[in-house]
């Protein structure tokens, strides 16, 4: 299932894409319950919070809907795409996750996973435009798979860490590298707003079969800049679950961007940094492709 959080006359809704088009949840819901006031979950954590008889319910209004498209379904292309999760409690990265794209920065593996954090106000939905900032001449692009968490989640072992999933979506881990090289705490180059890109939709867990070997590439002005696949990780998602469930407490609705393949921008001869009029495209087996324009702030 792919879940979306969706705009629509201004206020934010939930939805489900299927065959290019957008299934409203809500209005199906208070149709199917044949009750006007019905109340539906207001937001993606919300509906997560639900479990397993959340996602039934949405399974029944998709299937309520799809017997009634012309009420309850609208073009994928007249919505305008949120992020699936608008404000999650955490958004936890991963640095230099991949070997390769150590190496190609001038650095050996990591012992132990490179965490940092982005905020939430760096979100961006898929479609939306990537801004970039005056205090940067070098934004970069990261293509990396995301991870949502759907159960609490605290010192857990990587053996049952997947149960704690509530599914995947896509993200770019957008960094200013003349911001991010000013110290050796490098977050700053990450938090700017638009620089996570997220989305387009949060596909269920139950729809991908090994979310450890799933296909990256990345696309800037249509030329491949990476291709990549999370069998590449050094530590991979039940590993890294595990791993920061033992520092901090995860919660539903938190993502964690586990870190991206070789191919980045400052690594290649001439460096290729993301200009005005840039279009960027990250692309994730099972999960879709997450396209955002590129804007100076100007």
């Amino acid at each position: 299932m792919k879940l979306i959080t969706y705009q629509t006359k201004g206020q934010p809704q939930l939805g489900v894409i299927r065959n290019e088009q957008v299934i409203e949840l809500a209005s199906a819901h208070r149709a199917l319950v044949n009750e006007a006031e019905a109340l539906f979950p207001a937001d993606m954590i919300e509906l997560l919070k639900q479990g397993p008889a959340g996602l039934n319910q949405v399974t029944a209004i998709v299937d309520f809907a799809g017997a009634n498209p012309a009420d309850f379904v609208l073009p994928l292309d007249r919505v305008k795409l949120l992020p699936p999760i608008p404000r999650p409690g955490k958004i936890i990265a991963l640095g230099r996750n991949y070997a390769a794209h150590a190496a190609e920065g001038g650095s050996a593996p990591p012992d132990y996973p490179m965490l940092f954090y982005k905020p939430a106000t760096a979100l961006l939905g898929a479609g939306g435009t990537i801004v970039i900032p005056p205090t940067s001449e070098q934004v970069d692009y990261e293509g990396e798979l995301a991870v949502v968490i759907g159960r609490t989640c605290k010192q857990v072992s990587p053996e049952v860490a997947l149960d704690y999933v509530a599914g995947y979506t896509i993200a770019n881990d957008v960094s200013a590298r003349d911001i991010q090289r000013r110290t050796s705490q490098f977050a700053a180059g990450k938090m700017a707003d638009t620089f996570a890109p997220l989305g387009p939709a949060l596909v269920t867990r139950a729809e991908i079969a090994d979310p450890g070997d799933l296909q990256i590439r990345t696309t800037l002005n249509g030329q491949l800049m990476q291709n990549g696949n999370t069998k590449m990780m050094i530590f991979d998602i039940p590993f890294t679950i595990s791993y920061i469930s033992q520092i901090s407490t995860l919660e539903v609705g938190d993502i964690i961007m586990t870190g991206t393949p070789d191919g980045v921008g400052f690594a290649r001869t001439p460096p290729v940094f993301m200009k005005d009029g840039d279009v960027i495209s990250v692309e994730i087996e099972g999960l879709g492709t997450l396209t955002n324009e590129v804007k100076d702030q100007a």
